[in-house]
């Protein structure tokens, strides 16, 4: 068909040499030679077969040399084919053998003998033409005057017109006379591909560039090229120059081909495969690849493109790391993709699975019945294995090997051997294959694992008896003993693990390290606090939001507490959220959880959810509770560190230590805070490190 010419001035370039390439118009093949010689092309194709060489017993013809020239083939003036000139290059080769009486005796030779050294010389060359999927073989007959038969001389050469092909394919052309004197000559051409189709790289993605003009019309078709079968398509869409289509790299296989074609009347469909090499396209076949379980004992290898593989069976028990392959008695047996096979077993079992190995490296491995018969038991795979005169021989089949029964290793299948071999004859096992090589039985282990446990068991309940009677028998201490476990459930234990998220607005860097230091005191209680200060790398990835969605979740899941931590910045922001509602009035740092937090905190007070899961706090001098916004004084508001004991005991599960046991917590927390306070006070006017210390009287702490 012939090849619009756009697709050649493309493929070929715009060159002036390249324009000029010859054009043949007609589909008629032809054959010329050179001056003196006289050729003909035989009609019609010929079966390639060179077969052997032969001896010479004179002068004869033979090809020296393969040249190749492209040439259009033209049906209209715009349609053309791409095709491939040959050029066969002739020499006489051996010569003429004396009579053996002329040369023992040197009398004169009888002049009928030297009539042949007058004659001319007739050859027939084969030409032989492969261009993925198709080849040829045509016929030339050369025929070469007698003035030109001299040995060693090259007489000229015959051209054929020509060999089509398609853009971007790989030609192979071999030459040799018939009946063949020598070896053949071959030579291997690669034809000009379609530099308008690109590939480029973005990430995990492929992206093919088609550079066609903006008025052609076009259609583009991917498809798996199946080496059994007819193409399976996979996408198709007509298009309009230029496009760019993108491929994710996980759709890539070798098989993956790509077809473009003008959407015009009769119009060549031009495929190029260009993954057929790709590393990373044979790894995605692989991770493609699936195997199937189906009716009647069968399973199939499904895959995009065909793959060299070999299977065979093999066993896994539980606690196995890898799966044994059954060789022997079963052997490796090729597959072919996308075809069902049988297997060789009897029965199904949950343990037996199916390896599928490509130049011996294991590439793929499936429990197919794993579904159906449910997850893997704890069977002993016993091998039989049949030799000459009935003789056989049993194995268990273990993690390091066959061990044969009976005997005396030091493994489970050595130890319970007798056992198994009993449960064998008595009919307790199941026959999964069965030949005149061997047997596969699987035999239950469950009433020997019941037997091992149940001395566990026994050993558990004596040793829980002589604790009982130690216990009785020293009362007293473990009285004390369990006083002083209570104490220290009560002082610690309640408040261990118990999460909490601090939010606060910023205002400046001093007020800052308060917060700082607040959350670590809180951490050696010890609790599991979530604040900003210690995430600004999550909070930049991202966004104030979307962290305070994940720590207020997490928070509330695991019965923790949000503490919302006001200021006079905090006050005002919630007033701003208050009175403009969902907008945000004015921009806030980046890190900003607080100003973030509003949107999602405000419904929660809005639709009374909030007590039980959110406490407020603010600190002493700073501002007083009443200064609160009224909507969240719903909840607890607790004055740092005044009321620290009543603060801690918030953040607890229910059953709080005794009182006590608050106070010796809030006296811990209220020294780790001493500093910080004075830090973040004395820039506001009140002078000297005994600001900390006016702040911490009359809170109940002394």
């Amino acid at each position: 068909m012939p090849v619009p010419w756009f697709l050649l001035s493309l493929a070929l370039g715009r060159s002036p040499v390249v324009l000029s390439l010859e054009r043949l118009m007609g589909l008629q093949d032809t054959v010329r030679c050179s001056r003196d010689l006289s050729c003909h092309l035989w009609e019609g194709d010929m079966l390639c077969l060179p077969g052997s060489i032969v001896s010479t017993v004179g002068p004869v013809l033979v090809p020296t040399r393969l040249q190749t020239e492209l040439v259009l083939r033209c049906h209209q003036k715009t349609d053309c084919d791409l095709c491939v000139r040959v050029a066969v290059h002739l020499a006489v080769h051996g010569h003429w053998k004396e009579p053996e009486d002329e040369e023992k005796f040197g009398g004169a030779a009888d002049p009928e003998l030297e009539e042949p050294r007058n004659v001319s010389l007739q050859a027939q060359v084969v030409l032989s033409f492969q261009a993925y999927p198709s080849t040829r073989c045509i016929l030339l007959e050369v025929q070469v005057p007698a003035t030109l038969v001299q040995p060693g001389q090259s007489v000229g050469s015959v051209v054929y017109d020509c060999f089509e092909a398609a853009l971007g394919s790989e030609v192979r052309i071999w030459s040799y006379t018939q009946p063949r004197y020598q070896k053949e000559l071959n030579i291997t051409q690669q034809l000009p591909a379609l530099p308008w189709l690109n590939m480029s790289a973005d990430g995990d993605n492929v992206r093919l560039v088609l550079d066609v003009s903006e008025e052609q019309h076009f259609g583009l078709s991917l498809y798996w090229n199946q080496v059994q079968g007819p193409p399976k398509p996979w996408w198709h869409k007509n298009l309009t120059g230029p496009q760019t289509i993108t491929l994710n790299f996980t759709d890539l296989v070798p098989c993956l081909c790509i077809q473009v074609w003008p959407l015009e009347p009769d119009s060549v469909r031009t495929s190029i495969c260009p993954f057929k090499d790709d590393p990373r396209a044979h790894q995605n076949l692989w991770r493609a690849a699936r195997l199937q379980l189906l009716p009647s004992q069968s399973w199939r290898l499904d895959a995009p493109c065909s793959l060299p593989a070999e299977a065979v069976l093999c066993w896994r028990a539980p606690g196995w790391g890898s799966c044994q392959p059954l060789v022997p008695p079963l052997s490796w047996e090729n597959v072919t993709v996308n075809k069902a096979r049988k297997f060789p077993v009897l029965k199904g079992h949950p343990n037996l699975c199916v390896q599928v190995s490509s130049w011996e490296k294991l590439q793929l491995q499936e429990c197919l019945w794993a579904d159906s018969l449910g997850p893997l038991k704890d069977d002993m795979l016993l091998v039989e294995t049949r030799g000459l005169q009935d003789n056989r021989s049993l194995c268990a089949l273990e993690p390091s090997g066959c061990i044969l029964l009976p005997s005396r290793a030091s493994t489970r299948a050595a130890r319970l051997g007798e056992e198994l071999l009993q449960d064998l004859q008595s009919g307790q096992c199941l026959q999964l294959w069965d030949d005149d090589m061997g047997a596969l039985w699987a035999c239950p282990m469950d009433k020997y694992i019941h037997k091992r446990w149940a001395l566990v068991w026994l050993a558990c309940l004596l040793l829980v008896s002589a604790l009982f009677l130690l216990l009785l028998f020293k009362r007293d201490h473990v009285k004390g003993w369990l006083r002083l476990l209570k104490q220290d459930i009560r002082l610690g234990a309640a408040a261990r693990g118990r999460a909490a998220l601090l939010l606060y607005s910023a205002d400046d860097a001093g007020f800052e390290r308060l917060v700082g230091a607040l959350a670590s005191a809180l951490c050696r209680l010890p609790l599991r606090v979530a604040v900003d200060l210690w995430s600004r790398r999550e909070l930049s990835a991202q966004g104030p939001l979307a962290w305070f969605h994940a720590q207020r979740r997490q928070t509330l899941q695991e019965g923790g507490t949000v503490v919302l931590l006001f200021t006079p910045g905090a006050v005002a922001l919630c007033g701003e959220w208050l009175q403009d509602g969902a907008a945000a009035p004015r921009a806030h740092s980046p890190h900003d959880a607080f100003a973030a937090s509003l949107s999602c905190v405000l419904p929660d007070f809005l639709q009374g959810r909030a007590p039980g899961r959110y406490v407020g706090a603010c600190f002493d001098g700073l501002l007083h509770p009443d200064a609160v916004p009224t909507l969240f004084r719903t909840v607890p508001v607790f004055s740092l560190p005044s009321q620290l004991p009543d603060f801690l005991g918030a953040l607890q599960r229910p059953g709080a230590p005794r009182p006590g046991g608050l106070r010796e917590m809030a006296e811990q927390v209220s020294r780790a805070l001493q500093p910080a306070l004075v830090s973040c006070f004395q820039p506001s006017g009140i002078p000297g490190p005994d600001a900390g210390r006016d702040l911490g009287r009359g809170t109940g702490l002394e």
